[in-house]
This record gives C-alpha cells, sequence and structure tokens, in this order.
C-alpha cells in the first residue's frame, strides 16, 4: 500500500469537527452533507438519502464485476459528554461516545486513498449509514434496496474495541454480537390503602416475586452450555408512602446468539409474569421486542477479513462473541461479509464505549483506514 501519511492529519481534523456536532439517528443531515461533499470533491458517484440520512459513494475502477462493501455509521448517543475536550460536543446532551465519528473518518480515508490509488479491479461502495443505536438504520438502508442497488459480493462494517490494545484488529467466524431483546411487563390490579393490604391485590410484591422468577431463567431454563444474558433494568411503581399502587412496571433487556434460545427465554417471561399475575389476582401485559438479531459472520468472510487484517496490524481469532448488539445484522442478513472488532485502548487504559468520558483514539484513525483498503484490494485484486 503506497503511504497515507498524508490524509491522516485532516481526516483528525474532520472527525474532531463531527465529534464537536454530533446528531442523533434519522437526524445527521450535517454530517451527512459533509460526507456527501467529500465524496463528491474525490470524484466518487454520490447518493442521499438512503434510510432516510444514509450516504452511499460508489468508487468503479477496471472492468472486473466483483464488489464490495464497507460500512461506517454516523450517529450520536444521547448522552452529556463529560471530557472536557476542547473539541467537545457543542450540543448538550448528544454526544459521540461510541466512535462512529472515528469510524466516519476511517472510511472517508479510505475513500480518498482508494480514490487515488485505484489499485483494485471492480466496484467499492461506501456506506455511510445513520441509526445504528438502537434504531435500525442498517434495516431501513436494506428495505430500501441497498443490495439491490449497490450489489456487493461481499460487505465488511468494524468497530473501535475499547478492550482490546491499539494496533490489533479482531473478529470471528459465526457469532460475533448478540441478538438484543427488550420487554416491558405491567402488573396491573386496583390500589389501595397501605394499611389495609389484605383488601387490595398488591402489585409491588408481585413485581418483586417476578423480578426473582426471571432473573432464574437462564440459570434454570437454559442449557448451561447455551449464551445468554437477562438484565431487569427498570422498576417503576406507587407515588407515596401509604397507597398500594394500581400499576407496576419492569423492564429489561435479553441477549442471546441462538433463536431457539432466544423464542426459549421470551416463552418463558410469558409464562412466570401470567403465573405471578395470577397468583397475586392481578393482571400481567407483556411487550416484548426482537429489534436487533444476532450479527452472524460468513465463516470465508470472516477468514477474508483476517487475512486483510494481517496485512497491516495485528491480527486475532476472537475466541467468544459479544453480548452487546450492532445492527450491521442486517446487512449480513442480506449480504455474506463479517464484521470486525479494531483496538483502540490506550496504554494508559480507555473509557468504555458509551460512557460520558469516552473518546475515540485518534492514534488508530491510520490503521482503520489501513484496513478498510486492504479488505477493498484483496477482495478486487
Amino acid at each position: 500500500m503506497t503511504d497515507i501519511a498524508d490524509l491522516i492529519e485532516p481526516l483528525v481534523a474532520f472527525r474532531r469537527d463531527i465529534h464537536a456536532h454530533p446528531e442523533l439517528g434519522f437526524c445527521e443531515h450535517r454530517t451527512a452533507a459533509r460526507i456527501a461533499e467529500q465524496l463528491r470533491a474525490l470524484g466518487l458517484e454520490v447518493h442521499e438519502g438512503i434510510g432516510r440520512t444514509g450516504v452511499v459513494g460508489v468508487l468503479r475502477n477496471g472492468t472486473s464485476s466483483r464488489s464490495i462493501g464497507l460500512r461506517a455509521d454516523m450517529d450520536a448517543l444521547p448522552i452529556h459528554e463529560q471530557t472536557n475536550l476542547p473539541y467537545a460536543s457543542k450540543t448538550p446532551g448528544t454526544f459521540h461516545g461510541c466512535g462512529h465519528d472515528g469510524h466516519v473518518a476511517m472510511l472517508l480515508g479510505a475513500a480518498q486513498h482508494l480514490s487515488r490509488s485505484r489499485n483494485f479491479d471492480g466496484t467499492v461502495h461506501f456506506f455511510f449509514q445513520p441509526a445504528e443505536e438502537g434504531q435500525g438504520g442498517a434495516r431501513e438502508m436494506v428495505k430500501e434496496g441497498l443490495f439491490d442497488r449497490f450489489p456487493c459480493d461481499r460487505v465488511f462494517g468494524l468497530h473501535n474495541w475499547p478492550d482490546l490494545p491499539a494496533g490489533t484488529i479482531a473478529t470471528r467466524p459465526g457469532p460475533i454480537m448478540g441478538a438484543a431483546d427488550k420487554f416491558e411487563i405491567r402488573l396491573e390490579g386496583r390500589g389501595g390503602h397501605a394499611a389495609i393490604p389484605q383488601d387490595t391485590p398488591d402489585a409491588i410484591l408481585a413485581a418483586a416475586s417476578l423480578v426473582q422468577q426471571l432473573n432464574a431463567i437462564v440459570s434454570r431454563r437454559i442449557a448451561p452450555t447455551a449464551s445468554a444474558v437477562l438484565s431487569i433494568t427498570q422498576i417503576h411503581g406507587g407515588h407515596t408512602h401509604n397507597v398500594i399502587p394500581e400499576l407496576v412496571t419492569i423492564g429489561g433487556t435479553v441477549r442471546t446468539f441462538d433463536p431457539a434460545v432466544q423464542d426459549r427465554i421470551e416463552e418463558s417471561i410469558r409464562q412466570i409474569a401470567a403465573g405471578v399475575a395470577q397468583a397475586g389476582e392481578l393482571t400481567a401485559t407483556v411487550d416484548y421486542q426482537r429489534y436487533y438479531p444476532a450479527t452472524i459472520n460468513d465463516a470465508e468472510a470472516a477468514q477474508e477479513a483476517l487475512a486483510a487484517a494481517a496485512t497491516v496490524g495485528e491480527a486475532r481469532l476472537a475466541p467468544d462473541p459479544a453480548f452487546t448488539s450492532e445492527d450491521f445484522a442486517f446487512m449480513l442478513q442480506a449480504c455474506k461479509g463479517a464484521y470486525i472488532w479494531l483496538g483502540q485502548a490506550r496504554p494508559e487504559g480507555s473509557a468504555p464505549l458509551h460512557n460520558p468520558h469516552y473518546d475515540f483514539n485518534d492514534d488508530v484513525l491510520e490503521l482503520g483506514v489501513r484496513l478498510h483498503v486492504a479488505l477493498a484490494e484483496r477482495h478486487l485484486n
């Protein structure tokens, strides 16, 4: 690969500008406009408004019909930044706390290098995706015919990973990120005086029992060889000390890799909620939503990614998947490909993703550019 050192300083400046002006999912209008402007300046074919605010850049070279897709997510998080950096968010309550600003900069850098080097034969599609953080921007792009309009033999996405040291790149065949489900259970009674509990079905007491039983699902209803997480994250009920409330809501999340395990957990939640409600003379309503599927890498694409990674950094086979979720899963359901972790941990340590003190490590920006380029050049050799 020819030198890309001249690209890095402008890319860092671009990344920090995006960081200072973060936008939430499906609201990435400024970010998308800046990306489109950069791609047009490189002479790429540019398509905007895909998946509402997504941008696609197309770069063709040679005569081959082969093609590859490279994806970066653009959206920020609804978190108040606490880094005190000179380029910190200028939008209170909105923050690039997951490094998507870095992902955008790395993919733009790859577009810049490939547009001038032309060391490939085929087509590279640069996918700048909106709304990864829980809103399914990838799903929206796929629904709008992303791979019909921009067909790909392979699609690759990467994410910075503070759990890995800078300079390392990891992926694995099969599951790499978990399916993400969320649930809300409403326990409803009549409500009444706290001093006369015998006359009032107690939704608080039932909720306490329900929480205990839900936390036993994974240990008692799922095989020890399977992998799953169920976490209760919310309980709401009551407003004063002397009233038994008529309503208590319980919310949480489920993470799995196997649809059969996912089915078993949802079924168990519904069964247990119904049983607790019946025992407490209450009614139970369960709202269970499967919003992101598991991210499943194609085995050949994962090996291709590791081979490309080995040419630019330290490639590692990830031993285990992560229970965090990623809507790149929707792209992998529509096209063979792989999701990749790019290590970014600093020697002194790094704040985790989604933490108010997090900041993307600009020292790994060059490695990310090189990895994107290596993936394209290897596939379109």
